[in-house]
């Protein structure tokens, strides 16, 4: 059970880190500067965006290599959370016909919850790192 457990925090933790790393190039790729006008639209401080890119891109990054991904998704969560009051709870759960709605960041969020809480998962840098600490 323990093994089948591992195997699916793995899965959940890969797709997360897709997700994340695909968002955070697009917050780049698309001028950041579009992105900043975009957070200060909404009352955040500019240099926000670049937080939230960078979480996004290197957090993916480390999230699909396995890498601090349970603080990593506490931070995932803290994106997502601002992400829902700030932007997307106005459209509601499924969106309003002009912007989609807050169904994928619950999922995102959960899947960020569910990684942040679980034991390691299969295939992470972290376990061999903190196998080595445990060591010494």
């Amino acid at each position: 059970m323990e093994r089948k457990n591992g195997v699916a925090a793995t899965i959940l933790r890969v797709f997360l880190g897709i997700t994340f790393l695909i968002h955070g190039l697009s917050k780049f790729q698309g001028g950041i500067e579009n992105t900043v006008g975009f957070f200060e639209s909404l009352g955040l401080p500019g240099f926000t965006a670049y937080m939230v890119a960078l979480i996004e891109l290197i957090g993916g990054i480390a999230v699909i290599l396995g890498l601090g991904t349970r603080i990593i998704s506490i931070l995932f969560v803290i994106v997502l959370a601002v992400a829902i009051v700030k932007v997307k709870l106005a459209a509601g759960f499924l969106g309003n016909g002009q912007m989609a709605g807050y169904e994928l960041d619950l999922a995102l969020m959960a899947i960020s919850i569910y990684l942040a809480i679980t034991k390691r998962s299969l295939l992470a840098l972290d376990n061999v790192l903190l196998r080595s600490k445990k060591a010494e």
